[in-house]
């Protein structure tokens, strides 16, 4: 198990990008969060196995044709026992 701080930036705020990262998360049984920041960024943490991990990073870099990732950044934190589902924070 491992959890990855994501920082986009982008055409990543108003374009659907939060529910897009909530359908992934789903699609690939990861838990975290995901929140739009005052900057005009998005920031998640995502956790699950490594190949869970890989498979959420690979479907968010495509995207989709509304959203444009001009810089992602992936760091590993620390894994949050007991987290049960991946939640759009307001």
């Amino acid at each position: 198990m491992m959890r990855v701080r994501l920082h986009f930036t982008g055409r990543v705020q108003g374009v659907g990008f939060r529910y897009f990262a909530q359908m992934n998360a789903s699609q690939f049984n990861v838990t975290g969060w995901v929140k739009n920041m005052y900057d005009g960024s998005v920031t998640a943490e995502a956790q699950g196995t490594k190949k869970q991990i890989e498979s959420f990073i690979e479907a968010m870099k495509h995207g989709h044709r509304f959203m444009r990732i001009d810089h992602m950044t992936a760091e590993e934190c620390p894994v949050l026992q007991g987290e049960k589902d991946f939640k759009v924070k307001y």
